[in-house]
């Protein structure tokens, strides 16, 4: 018979207390950007460079110094981006994210500043955009858009870690020409295209005190309500700390740090203890700074591919895998993106599609229709018979910062009311999976400790026959 879901959505309703309140303090509260990220939940992001033509296993290393031979390897024989949007759309995606440039320095779109581009491979009579057509097709199809761009490393020109090799003052000539046709990069993509949701820098956009392009002040000048991820100044959302698609439970929304740098060049408390600090985050931190959950389609059996290989289908998540990490992540109040690659013809290869669309189905089974049936109040479910539950999705208003600190569900059983789960952060979306199921008459949740008084957006309950 499937899952049916008892819900309730609770605009306006106030957490029970049966604890004392934490000392009043003024909270981080998340910014227009950070909000609609947080609450859009899953992403997609699609990866695609020359790379993906030579017929070889990616290699990172080799790919971040060795410059590609022949540009014109570069030939997607039937290029359709509208296809790589509606696989993501299939998904369940609220976004999704396009590689505009990659550690091959290589731009898939026909840049002005930057003439390693999709205009030199001449196909098209050098009008292909694969960015701005991109960016159509999610408008069309009512996914956000979005960018990646990757300035850290440039095989082409010769730049490992934002510094442009060389000596004396011809580096600092070349690396004086590279930052401003980074910059001037940036500022074709924030005003060619329209609104973006999310601009995406690889590995961070360092600093510009560091000898680094200045990326900051454009994004925040064309595109106020793009959400910046990331540089050494700001980091309007944060890594998630590995690149497993999870995050730790509980995960905070806060960070202590405005921004969180990239590896060890980041504070010594974000890197160590195998960057346990970005999995957690902390929950008087005085920024707030949501976490990001990242993994590639292909990430199963020993491999992690964010770039299409031949021979690989073997290496994509099943959708049992996919749904733990979705539990793992967004059921920990995280964003998950996860990230696909077209192969040579340009499309998204059809066992990959497949599978988002398998990924997608399952999740609109087991989470998106409500049942009717539960007497609602501010924090509890009253049903009208002895009602099986197997699963419990709790959300908490965020618009004023993340408030509760430790809470419990209890379910009436034979007329008792009993503790079934603890928990600590509730944040955007908090995913109880119950070990077995409970039968019960009513279910509440009851907050042991917050900052202020917090407001339940979500209380759903799932039953499963």
């Amino acid at each position: 018979m499937g899952i049916k879901q008892l819900t309730t959505t609770l605009l306006a309703g106030l957490l029970c207390f049966v604890g004392a309140s934490l000392q009043a303090q003024e909270l981080p509260k998340p910014n227009k950007a950070q909000l609609a990220w947080q609450q859009a939940e899953l992403g997609i992001i699609f990866h695609y460079d020359l790379h993906v033509f030579d017929g070889k296993a990616y290699s990172q290393g080799q790919n971040r110094i060795t410059p590609v031979a022949d540009i014109h390897q570069f030939n997607p024989t039937q290029l359709d981006v509208e296809q790589w949007v509606l696989t993501a759309k299939a998904a369940g995606a609220k976004f999704a994210l396009i590689t505009a440039t990659h550690e091959t320095g290589f731009a898939l779109y026909p840049s002005k500043a930057n003439p390693y581009n999709t205009k030199a491979v001449g196909w098209t009579n050098g009008k292909e955009d694969l960015v701005g057509d991109f960016i159509k097709a999610c408008r069309k199809h009512g996914l956000e858009p979005g960018v990646y761009l990757g300035i850290r490393w440039n095989s082409f020109l010769g730049v490992h870690d934002f510094v442009v090799d060389g000596q004396g003052e011809m580096q600092k000539q070349r690396q004086k020409f590279y930052n401003q046709m980074v910059e001037e990069m940036v500022k074709e993509i924030c005003t060619w295209y329209g609104p973006l949701f999310e601009i995406w820098f690889d590995g961070g956009a360092s600093h510009p005190d560091k000898g680094a392009p200045d990326v900051l002040p454009i994004v925040k000048k064309y595109q106020p309500d793009c959400l910046f991820y990331h540089n050494d100044q700001l980091a309007e959302a944060r890594w998630g700390g590995s690149e497993s698609g999870t995050v730790n439970y509980p995960c905070w929304s806060t960070f202590p740090f405005p921004h969180t740098g990239s590896g060890e060049s980041a504070p010594k408390a974000i890197w160590e203890n195998k960057y346990e600090l970005l999995k957690t985050g902390d929950p008087n931190g005085a920024y707030f700074m949501p976490a990001m959950a990242d993994a590639p389609l292909r990430g199963d059996n020993g491999r992690h591919e964010w770039f299409w290989e031949p021979n690989d289908e073997h290496s994509i998540f099943s959708t049992a895998k996919l749904l733990d990490m979705y539990h793992k992540s967004v059921g920990r109040n995280a964003t998950l993106i996860l990230g696909l690659t077209p192969d040579t013809s340009g499309l998204v290869p059809q066992a990959d599609h497949i599978r988002m669309q398998e990924f997608g189905q399952e999740l609109a089974r087991l989470y998106k229709d409500p049942v009717q049936g539960a007497k609602k109040s501010t924090n509890q479910l009253q049903f009208n018979r002895d009602q099986p539950i197997s699963r419990i999705v709790l959300g908490e208003d965020l618009r004023e910062g993340q408030k509760v600190r430790a809470f419990r569900v209890q379910a009436q059983v034979k007329g008792k009311w009993t503790t079934i789960y603890s928990g600590s952060a509730i944040g955007n979306k908090h995913i109880i999976l119950l070990e077995k199921p409970v039968t019960c008459k009513s279910i509440r949740i009851l907050v042991d400790q917050a900052v202020g008084t917090p407001t339940l957006t979500t209380l759903n309950v799932y039953e499963t026959n």
